[in-house]
């Protein structure tokens, strides 16, 4: 299941799903996006991890694949103490500051709100 969005120039598309790997491979382990202008960019992904203790993470990375990874090694500081982790959902992003703003709502009291009510 794949829901758009379109607020102003940016496009978020959420995905159920991780993308394919197949493509993924080609890039070494990143998603491609082509623009307008035939030019390859790569996507950013704000996602949504369910811990262990059943609270949940929110982060940003432009390499989906590695950084749950390094999640499921216990690399990652925030949540080595709290796995395993399950991957709930993630936005892709064509812009990066768009999606570490994204992120930064999420983690405010109003997007964990949003968060709770529209994304898990």
């Amino acid at each position: 299941m794949v829901e758009r969005f379109s607020p102003k120039e940016d496009t978020r598309v959420r995905f159920l799903m991780p993308p394919p790997s197949l493509v993924e491979a080609s890039y070494g382990g990143q998603c491609p996006q082509v623009d307008r202008g035939g030019e390859i960019q790569f996507m950013h992904y704000v996602y949504i991890l369910k811990c262990s203790n059943e609270t949940e993470y929110v982060g940003c990375t432009n390499d989906l694949n590695d950084r749950l990874d390094r999640h499921n090694k216990g690399q990652v500081e925030a949540t080595k103490k709290r796995l395993p982790i399950n991957l709930l959902c993630y936005t892709a992003f064509q812009n990066k500051y768009t999606a570490y703003s994204f992120e930064k709502y999420l983690k405010s009291g109003s997007g964990r709100a949003f968060m709770k009510k529209h994304l898990i």
